[in-house]
């Protein structure tokens, strides 16, 4: 039983540079209830589709409650449990409705860089401006693999 739905297409915003956040010119994707997490061990059920995928550097635990982004790495959240609603881009990005049962997010990032942690800051702002095109692309989708969206959308 596979632990993905056949044939999801996520959702997918650009976010502008708003001149603290840089954002990335590649789409963010959304891909709602695209994973069958209605079992004992969810975090467990994303852990092994990330990893499978390529993306095996994670964590297991809530999201930051402060802006931030990340100019060295891509990043993918599956939420195992509970619910938020999160704001994505910036201020003047867009506010998502991830749910599930008890709130517990795992992060996860393709091989590469280490991930840090950047505060919008006009100092940081210019550094990322730098850093963000520099970031290699994944080779895999963190849900789909290898034929996913994120990499036929990405490219």
């Amino acid at each position: 039983m596979s632990v993905v739905s056949d044939n999801v297409e996520p959702l997918s915003f650009v976010f502008e540079d708003d001149g603290l956040v840089p954002n990335n010119p590649m789409p963010f994707l959304v891909y709602k209830g695209s994973i069958d997490v209605d079992n004992e061990h969810p975090e467990k059920t994303i852990e092994g589709l990330f990893g499978a995928n390529g993306w095996g550097e994670m964590w297991r635990n809530g999201v930051y409650d402060y802006l931030h982004y990340h100019a060295t790495v891509h990043e993918a959240l599956g939420v195992a449990r509970g619910h938020a609603r999160v704001r994505f881009g910036g201020d003047g990005g867009r506010e998502i409705e991830i749910s599930s049962r008890d709130f517990c997010v795992i992060g996860a990032y393709p091989p590469g860089p280490q991930m840090h942690v950047t505060l919008p800051t006009p100092e940081n702002h210019a550094k990322a401006l730098q850093t963000i095109p520099a970031v290699e692309l994944p080779k895999t989708d963190p849900v789909m693999g290898t034929d996913g969206p994120l990499v036929r959308l990405w490219n």
